[in-house]
């Protein structure tokens, strides 16, 4: 990703410079209750977390009636839908609430009017998933109203994510591009972190993030080291409720220390292959230097055996020198095990 490549989201600025940014994806797992839906908050909330997103989803809108059952349920899609969304008021009141506890309210408009909807409520930014990448209507519809986006690809090759690209990118719309795998759970070795490389190369104007559906946090920790930027998980508290979503889902345990861990490994990025002024104390006892092993007489040469390299690294001469010290000549007499002076050289 550019140096460059950076969104506000709500303040929060987002972009390699910067801790990854969490989101904690309640999505449906309220399973349609809303006291389901403010304890998710208040665990995420105590957890550290900065941002939680839920799912808008205005059933007519967004699909006509139909049987499709999903591969991580056992009902449709209608049906599930149906008994998950939220009424209008439900969800302002769960952005109110949200903002706060300090936290960035996200969610995800699965329609047209769902995004008229968030809209009106003053979101400040917008989550596209992956099943909207390529319904470019709809990217064109978001990408009106000037917000940030950011953009989840799974199903999706860069050909698609172009397109989509292209039509934010006319809108001087910020975004970030998610890696994501769009199948539940993920198997480990479909997660497919080099992604986000490709990404990254491709779209250098682009933040990158990923947008994990794997049952462990280890994928999006791995992500941070590749550059990822944001981190998405599903979350829930007690990983006993139903749910469809409930199996990807991460607890707030996990949660807490999938922040901490993302943050530490942004810390160790970067940097280059130098000696730290920080490391010297180490230096002085790690390092070796030339010493005597036996007693030496002034004249007498250097040898392999009469010198060596010993620790402490406190002395004059290191041993990357002592090849070049055999064959010198002692000026003064030595006695054994003392560290070698240039002084004492001819």
């Amino acid at each position: 990703m550019s140096e460059s490549a950076m969104i506000m989201i709500s303040g929060r600025p987002v972009g390699s410079a910067y801790p990854p940014l969490v989101i904690a994806e309640i999505g449906i797992n309220h399973e349609g209750d809303i006291a389901k839906a403010i304890r998710m908050v208040d665990d995420a909330a105590t957890s550290g977390c900065e941002c939680v997103k839920f799912q808008c989803h205005l059933i007519d809108d967004e699909m006509i009636p139909n049987e499709v059952i999903p591969g991580n349920a056992t009902e449709s899609i209608w049906d599930i839908m149906c008994r998950c969304a939220l009424s209008a008021e439900e969800e302002m009141y769960l952005k109110r609430y949200v903002e706060s506890k300090g936290m960035i309210y996200l969610s995800t408009p699965f329609s047209r009017a769902a995004a008229v909807r968030l809209e009106g409520m003053g979101v400040c930014a917008y989550k596209i998933g992956s099943g909207e990448c390529n319904n470019y209507p709809l990217v064109e519809h978001i990408a009106c109203y000037g917000k940030p986006v950011i953009l989840s690809t799974g199903m999706n090759n860069l050909e698609q994510i172009e397109r989509s690209v292209a039509i934010l990118r006319n809108h001087q719309v910020p975004f970030a591009l998610m890696h994501c795998t769009s199948i539940y759970p993920t198997p480990p070795e479909k997660v497919r972190l080099g992604a986000l490389i490709e990404l990254r190369h491709s779209f250098p104007d682009a933040v990158i993030g990923l947008s994990d559906h794997s049952i462990t946090s280890y994928p999006c920790l791995g992500a941070v080291a590749l550059g990822a930027s944001i981190l998405e998980r599903h979350f829930t508290s007690d990983k006993n409720w139903p749910g469809p979503d409930i199996e990807i889902s991460m607890d707030p345990s996990e949660l807490r220390e999938l922040i901490r861990g993302s943050h530490i490994i942004h810390q160790t990025l970067g940097g280059h292959k130098t000696i730290l002024p920080e490391e010297q104390p180490t230096i002085d006892f790690a390092y070796a230097c030339v010493v005597s092993i036996t007693p030496i007489s002034a004249g007498e040469l250097f040898t392999v055996e009469n010198i060596w390299v010993k620790r402490p690294g406190t002395g004059e001469i290191k041993a990357v020198e002592y090849e070049q010290l055999l064959g010198k000549k002692a000026i003064v007499d030595i006695p054994a095990n003392t560290q070698i002076r240039r002084e004492w050289l001819q």
